[in-house]
């Protein structure tokens, strides 16, 4: 009885000592909690894969599917075949693909628990983010991996075509399926990057206005971050990322402002940031 408490009580980060009117914790508590957190994300990515075993056929279909339509917008003149090489390759790549399904399928569950952690170190008035952010992360993430699984064939199509006339094109399916993750994981934490602007900025690191100053190097960045995230090397992948990444961080913006209008910041500020203090 005693290990069955042992155990559950590793997923439990419950503190051991009172905590402070302003959220603080006592580091002992801090790791508890840490703990516990990391726990119980393990045990939602390891019960959803498990499941994801029972689906793999479909699962499996589903990663293909982007490389079967590259072949058909290229037509008969370039030959490509999927192939897969090793003799344990065949069990690691299900693995890996259940894994992956998980990792997305549970992104609203440890994103949560990500937020949860952070939660402590915020004000009071702050913690009834909780909710919102936990609703709003899962989606974002999940929204950002299909944006990225919708122009997977183009960027396959792209990389693909630069085959030479006269030569069979051979993709191993392991490396295949390590460039589809890396394309869906990009696009999936890009689509993240404004929700952790609006809590810096809940946090009070960062404030509208300052994000409306450096504006159009925002923008510069998203279409930077694009062009080096994106494995693939065609400007509608690149673009496909960029542009809703930027809308994102415009509308991130407008939340800041609202926070700050509603905080009262800056309200009897009357001096440019660059301008010199009378004091």
């Amino acid at each position: 009885m005693s290990v069955v408490t042992g155990v559950l009580g590793l997923f439990s980060g419950k503190p051991r000592n009172p905590i402070g009117e302003d959220g603080r914790m006592a580091l002992g508590d801090h790791f508890r909690e840490l703990r516990a957190r990391l726990m119980r994300a393990s045990l939602y990515l390891v019960v959803a894969t498990i499941v994801a075993f029972f689906f793999y056929d479909q699962l499996f279909q589903l990663i293909l599917d982007p490389y079967n339509q590259a072949l058909t917008m290229l037509g008969e003149d370039t030959q490509s075949e999927a192939v897969i090489s090793g003799i344990g390759s065949p069990l690691l790549l299900q693995i890996k693909l259940c894994t992956m399904a998980a990792v997305v399928a549970t992104s609203p569950l440890w994103l949560y628990e990500i937020w949860g952690f952070i939660v402590p170190g915020l004000h009071a008035q702050e913690k009834r983010w909780t909710r919102l952010f936990a609703v709003v992360a899962g989606p974002l993430f999940i929204a950002g991996v299909a944006v990225g699984y919708y122009v997977l064939p183009k960027g396959i199509a792209t990389l693909i075509g630069f085959t030479q006339d006269g030569l069979v094109q051979l993709t191993d399916f392991g490396e295949f399926f390590s460039f589809v993750i890396r394309m869906l994981l990009v696009f999936g934490i890009a689509f993240e990057i404004p929700l952790f602007v609006v809590l810096l900025s809940l946090a009070g690191v960062i404030s509208g206005r300052s994000l409306g100053r450096h504006r159009p190097w925002i923008i510069v960045g998203a279409f930077v971050f694009a062009a080096v995230a994106t494995p693939s090397t065609d400007p509608f992948s690149m673009l496909m990322l960029a542009i809703p990444m930027t809308l994102l961080l415009f509308v991130s913006e407008l939340i800041a402002r609202l926070i700050d209008r509603r905080r009262g910041r800056f309200e009897h500020e009357q001096w440019d940031d660059d301008a010199a203090s009378p004091l």
